[in-house]
């Protein structure tokens, strides 16, 4: 099988996006870019002062040739800037929302680049290199919003083998959801595997396999998978959805057959949908502090449009990595395809 990321890769660059960065001053996501531009994987818009950026260009000494300013706080970008204003106004004023604060919310760089994602001067964010999730998250919630009204934002991770590829879910933004919720999860999560060549099995993880425990948490699980059995069949039924499981029947055969013999995952499971965020993040890390397992995300889940979170603690291979897999949801966006 080839290289997961080459794979990405080579489709982003088919059809490369405008893709927005907010923190345009940081050194990784600046190297970063200089890597995306030489791969051609996207369009990328550094968001912010330009003199600022282009000094810290100029003395990190990187090419980035052909890049593009969005000096957001200039003259020349007034009447997009109070466009733009106004659009957040009647976006937020229900919650209180003046034009003054508009104005205000907006000098803060992922703010407008979040702007642009919702109007389509650019078709993808990618943040958090310096921020918290939060401060990426909220104004995608705010703007941009999510899938459906109550729907939930989640974290997908692409946790890679020597020789297998999976996605964990949600290990990065839900920390308790509900069954409705957790449903929601694994029908995002479906979407997202397939987006990305999959073709989704997912597992409803617990620490239950078909009813072998009797807890209020194993209830949730079973009532979650029956919503997102029932909700695939609409949306995406050539998913494969079953639980509850616990993670050794999930990704074991030979357990399967002994704990659950007839379910449809036997041991095959690549999509695992954890029943909280604690045992989700817990989770991608063991894999890969143990079983040197390459985590790629998170990939957010739920937007109407694609913004992506980076760690905190992220190299810039992973900046240039998620930025790819960014193009690639808005490839499918323009595409129309779940």
């Amino acid at each position: 099988m080839k290289d997961f990321i080459a794979r990405i890769k080579d489709d982003a660059r088919k059809n490369p996006k405008r893709i927005a960065f907010s923190e345009s001053t940081e050194e990784r996501t600046l190297r970063a870019i200089e890597q995306i531009i030489k791969e051609g994987t996207a369009k990328p818009l550094l968001v912010g002062n330009e003199f600022a950026i282009r000094a810290k260009i100029s003395e990190l000494g990187l090419n980035l040739e052909g890049v593009m300013f969005v000096n957001h706080l200039c003259e020349e970008n007034k009447e997009y800037f109070e466009k733009y204003a106004q659009e957040l106004y009647n976006i937020r004023k229900s919650k209180g929302m003046t034009i003054e604060k508009a104005r205000e919310t907006l000098n803060e760089e992922t703010y407008y680049a979040t702007m642009m994602v919702h109007r389509g001067d650019a078709d993808g964010l990618v943040s958090g290199a310096v921020h918290s999730t939060g401060h990426t998250i909220l104004p995608a919630l705010q703007i941009i919003k999510t899938r459906e009204k109550f729907h939930k934002v989640s974290g997908a991770f692409f946790i890679k083998f020597k020789d297998k590829i999976m996605l964990f879910a949600d290990a990065a933004v839900t920390i308790e959801p509900d069954a409705k919720d957790l449903a929601k999860i694994a029908i995002d999560s479906a979407r997202t595997a397939k987006r990305f060549g999959l073709e989704p099995r997912v597992a409803m993880l617990s620490f239950s396999t078909k009813g072998s425990a009797n807890h209020p948490l194993v209830k949730k699980v079973q009532e979650a998978t029956a919503i997102a059995v029932e909700r695939a069949k609409e949306v995406l039924p050539e998913a494969v959805i079953e639980g509850e499981m616990q993670l050794d029947a999930a990704v074991e055969p030979w357990v399967a057959k002994i704990k659950c013999p007839t379910a449809k995952i036997q041991g095959d499971a690549n999509v695992l949908v954890f029943p909280d965020l604690q045992a989700a993040n817990i989770g991608y890390k063991l894999a890969t502090f143990f079983g040197h397992a390459e985590a790629i995300g998170p990939i957010l889940q739920g937007l109407r449009k694609p913004v992506n979170d980076l760690s905190r603690g992220c190299v810039v291979q992973d900046i240039v990595d998620i930025t790819a897999m960014t193009v690639i949801e808005a490839q499918h966006l323009e595409g129309k395809i779940e």
